[in-house]
């Protein structure tokens, strides 16, 4: 049985080769491993554990590159109650694997040996007609600790609340870190917060109110409430929940922030955790950062052919700041993401500072703020100038001081990228100007400014055609009434009948030029600028998200749920 202690002999050091090639260990390392091994005759990967040269992370990586495996940690995983029910405890137990998730036919399986063919055929035949198993490699003693922990108990939110509610457990008893994961409110949390996950919301609320508890998810970017329990779970939940962000849990009085790392469905998913006391107790709040939700590539923003040649354009230059503005939750990151793919090069030095960092890219140098770091993006930024970066992404400027050494940044040769929350492209500039850039250091120094919001996505599978009534077709400037083949929403199983399923973005792309600086250095007012820029064919935000509409992505109603229309109609 392969597991991550497990290895060749000696006389087959075919792993330590590996692992030097890879530049985990060093020749000498090695040496020593293996005269060490010949002492206690202990597997390789073991001996390198004990002497303290690995991590088992690193050796559990290796070993799955080695056999061709993904490699995956159980600690901090979230169990899948469907993945459960379908391989017996018995059969965990006797093969040493566990069922960690089951998503689109497919069952995700973590084994000590993913080579071992009596499991596998066990598997296939217990699966046969069902789910495709898919294994994994993980450390056996995390194995045989999730099977203990998992198996036996309710982990279903409907179940695990009938459990709540018999009354039979004192929800006092959880005002330690020393609970074990039986008591339900631990299930209850973990259920929740891996249920919101999978369902692809970006925040998950807890609110209370004078008689119960209200939970909502934010999905595609709209609030919607999921459950409503008494009042009575709540002081245990928040207990729960300060437990697993690192919070105070005597503190009531003050707010708090935090942060949460759990495995869900096999992949690493990240939680920002503030609390804020109000009227009726401390509400709750998370903002989920999944990374493996993936980078898109820049021409799947969905910019329109012109938007993405003037984007292509901006990013051609090879010194300044470009900026990308929307209020909080628009997609800023997003776009800054797939903007640093495109221009990620083994040429190119690049380096971020975030706050924190949410989906880690190879060949980039990331830094995550932390009061552990005691430094700001200010000094961030002052830090990483002496790293001789070529392109270096600043999460957001929020300050003078971060302003402007980030100016600075762009004027001594380098591309800065950041985002500025501002309600629109043009808006960025006074904007600068109140955090104390002066406009004859924002001049030429600036590449573009790129403004934008996300609305949601019409349901591929249920939208349905629709007239255009009145304001529908003066906004769209249609010649036809009922003949723009629109579509409106209809609401199935696949978007939870709401009707949407996904977000896009719409964009405005200011692109600087000589007589945008100049008017900047004088002063001029945003309506003097405004005209220049649609001199120069600007086409303002809501005109990209009436063109989202013509395709037939999603409604006018959506496009002026986050833009103002009114401008349009004559």
């Amino acid at each position: 049985m392969i597991d991550l202690h497990a290895s060749v002999q000696p006389k087959h050091p075919h792993l330590g080769a590996q692992l030097v090639a890879l530049e985990l260990i060093g020749p000498d390392q090695l040496r020593i491993a293996l005269q060490e091994q010949e002492r206690t005759h202990k597997p390789l990967g073991e001996t390198l554990l004990a002497l303290g040269f690995m991590s088992e992370n690193a050796m559990r990586a290796a070993l799955a590159e080695r056999l061709g495996q993904q490699a995956i940690s159980l600690q901090g995983v979230v169990a899948d109650a469907r993945a459960l029910a379908l391989i017996p405890k018995a059969l965990a137990r006797r093969h040493l694997l566990f069922p960690v998730s089951l998503e689109d036919d497919e069952l995700l399986l973590a084994s000590a040996d993913p080579n071992d063919i009596v499991a596998a055929d066990q598997v296939n035949a217990l699966l046969a007609g069902g789910p495709q198993p898919r294994w994994a490699l993980a450390s056996g003693a995390e194995i045989m600790s999730a099977i203990e922990m998992f198996y036996g108990h309710e982990l279903s939110i409907d179940g695990i609340l009938r459990e709540l509610e018999t009354g039979t457990l004192d929800l006092a008893s959880l005002s330690h870190v020393g609970d074990g994961y039986s008591h339900p409110v631990v299930r209850l949390m973990d259920s929740l917060l891996a249920d919101a996950a999978l369902r692809s919301a970006s925040d998950l609320h807890f609110e209370p109110e004078a008689q119960f508890l209200r939970i909502r998810y934010r999905i595609d970017g709209v609030l919607r409430q999921v459950r409503a329990l008494h009042t009575r779970y709540w002081p245990a939940m928040i207990v729960r929940l300060k437990v697993m962000a690192g919070m105070n849990i005597a503190e009531t009085r003050a707010p708090q922030d935090g942060r949460i790392s759990l495995s869900i469905s096999g992949r690493q998913v990240d939680f920002r955790a503030a609390v804020q006391p109000t009227l009726h107790g401390e509400n709750f709040v998370l903002r989920i950062l999944d990374r493996q939700r993936g980078i898109l590539a820049l021409d799947r923003l969905g910019l329109s052919e012109s938007q993405l040649a003037q984007m292509q354009l901006m990013l051609s230059r090879p010194e300044g700041i470009l900026l990308v503005t929307g209020p909080t939750g628009s997609g800023k990151t997003t776009t800054l993401y797939s903007i640093l793919a495109h221009l990620n090069q083994e040429s190119v030095n690049i380096m971020t500072l975030e706050d924190p960092v949410e989906y880690p890219m190879a060949c980039v140098r990331q830094t995550s703020l932390s009061e552990a770091l005691k430094m700001d993006f200010a000094e961030g930024v002052r830090s990483m100038m002496r790293q001789d970066p070529d392109i270096i992404l600043v999460g957001e400027i929020r300050d003078h001081d971060t302003a402007e050494m980030a100016f600075r940044a762009a004027m001594t040769g380098h591309q800065v990228f950041s985002t500025l929350h501002t309600n629109s492209a043009l808006r960025a500039i006074p904007r600068l100007m109140d955090l104390g850039i002066a406009p004859d250091v924002a001049a030429g120094n600036i590449i573009g400014i790129v403004g934008q919001r996300l609305v949601r996505r019409l349901c591929a599978q249920c939208k349905q055609p629709h007239n255009a009534g009145l304001l529908e077709a003066r906004l769209l400037e249609l010649h036809q009434m009922g003949t723009a083949g629109l579509y409106e929403p209809r609401g199935c199983p696949a978007c939870e009948f709401q009707g949407f399923k996904g977000r896009l973005a719409i964009m405005e792309l200011l692109k600087f030029d000589a007589e945008l600086d100049e008017l900047m250095t004088q002063r001029a007012s945003l309506k003097c600028m405004a005209e220049h820029m649609r001199e120069r064919g600007f086409e303002p935000m809501a005109d990209d998200g009436l063109r989202r509409v013509r395709e037939g992505h999603t409604t006018v109603d959506e496009i002026a749920r986050v833009v103002d229309l009114t401008q349009g109609v004559h």
